[in-house]
């Protein structure tokens, strides 16, 4: 599976906002920098993926929600090289500057009828320039960038800085064996900085306990009266702290996040059940940084077969199965073990839908949490399905290239589907 160290410090970095609305505020500033002239006007085309997980997710630090906004400030903030953090440190001049360009009806969106799940272009044009910039496959990562159709050499990604030029194969396909026994042999010096994450995950979570973000899904779980169904047991205390991170996160909190494999919201499905769980069981900060690598490499080798982007929730599926990992390892689960938990999740959340990035991601990350500590008591039972159930095979890595066939296979329209059923509201943009 590559060098497991390198993925993990590729795929676990932090972002403010939803990744998907801020990486096109990246691809525009990346353009837009490349420009001396007042900005005339501003051509976006975006895969389908882009602008479903992109609708309706509110903007850090704007008060408002989608596209127009974080393509705007794109356009204004100048600071590419902050990439998913660029929306950090928001004045509210440049908030009033992107208001102003997007009152003079300078901005554009188009569907781009593309293969690709992860794609956008953004073009920037003045009275006597375009400047063009393609974000493809991953948020980041720059595929293309021009001026009047000259190619401009980017700044390397802070992702790939020091990183060898490893294939999607020989870095993400591999094993639960294998990242088990990476997870274990490791230096835990070489784990520290996932510590600092699993600080910037808690401390959002603190932050949507307390706040009326989104539809308050942990902080009413959490709250105990008459027309609370839940306790206040170990599992509905995970529950409601994974939750209202998403809470706050999809409301436009301007806190960062710990994203993993592109995503804040899976960044939250499968570090926060770890770092409550650990929390709570009174665990070292050692056991804790193994236990947020083994929840982080699963989350990232599923995700590698479900794809960056999915008609399948990657929050939900990815991010449960990786938390249900960590849970697992934290609770003295064998290796075995941790293969029948992911039996288990991924039983449970194989059909889990993404509709975008919204305040339902909150409820999502809820039920996934939940069936993720399901999953693991099941696990610790030496409980599994067997090949007579559905889409689990025998061996663990059969069922999870599985959701890879099911993605391509049985999905393939889902996508256009779901966003035609956004487009049709009233009021949809």
């Amino acid at each position: 599976m590559g060098n497991l160290l390198e993925i993990l410090h590729k795929e676990v970095v932090p972002a403010e906002g939803c990744t998907e609305p801020i990486a096109v505020a990246y691809a525009v500033s990346l353009a837009a920098e490349l420009l001396e002239e007042e900005i005339t006007g501003i051509q976006l085309h975006l895969s389908g993926n882009i602008i479903k997980n992109a609708m309706g997710v509110g903007i850090p630090g704007t008060g408002q929600t989608g596209l127009p906004i974080a393509a705007a400030l794109g356009a204004v903030v100048g600071r590419s090289h902050k990439e998913l953090e660029i929306l950090s440190g928001l004045t509210q001049n440049e908030l009033k500057l992107a208001n102003d360009l997007l009152d003079r009806k300078l901005l554009k969106v188009e569907i781009m009828d593309t293969p690709e799940k992860l794609y956008i272009e953004a073009q920037v044009k003045t009275e006597n320039h375009t400047a063009t910039a393609i974000l493809a496959k991953e948020h980041t990562n720059i595929e293309y960038l021009a001026l009047d159709g000259k190619k401009v050499t980017p700044k390397k990604s802070k992702a790939d800085c020091g990183k060898p030029g490893l294939s999607d194969t020989e870095a993400y396909e591999g094993s639960v064996d294998r990242i088990f026994e990476f997870i274990s042999t490791v230096p835990n010096s070489d784990l520290s900085f996932l510590l600092e994450g699993a600080r910037m995950n808690k401390a959002i979570s603190d932050e949507g306990l307390r706040g009326d973000y989104g539809l308050q899904v942990g902080k009413k779980m959490n709250q105990q009266s008459a027309v609370n169904l839940f306790g206040n047991d170990v599992a509905n205390r995970i529950i409601a702290a994974t939750a209202a991170a998403s809470d706050a996160r999809m409301d436009g909190s301007a806190m960062p996040v710990m994203t993993t494999a592109g995503s804040g919201n899976q960044g939250i499905a499968c570090t926060l059940p770890v770092i409550s769980l650990a929390e709570l069981l009174g665990k070292d900060e050692e056991t804790l940084a193994r236990a947020l690598a083994l929840s982080n490499l699963v989350t990232v080798h599923i995700k590698h077969y479900i794809g960056r982007l999915s008609p399948l929730c990657g929050s939900g599926i990815a991010g449960g199965v990786g938390a249900n990992s960590g849970i697992i390892y934290l609770m003295g689960g064998s290796l075995e073990q941790i293969k029948h938990g992911i039996q288990n999740t991924i039983a449970s959340l194989s059909g889990m839908i993404c509709d975008g990035a919204n305040s339902t991601c909150a409820l999502k990350i809820s039920t996934s949490t939940n069936t993720a500590i399901q999953a693991a008591t099941l696990a610790m039972n030496n409980i599994a399905p067997t090949t007579k159930d559905g889409v689990i095979f025998e061996e663990v890595e059969d069922t999870i290239r599985n959701m890879e066939r099911l993605v391509q296979e049985g999905l393939g329209d889902t996508d256009k589907t779901i966003l035609n059923i956004m487009l049709s509201k009233g009021g949809a943009k």
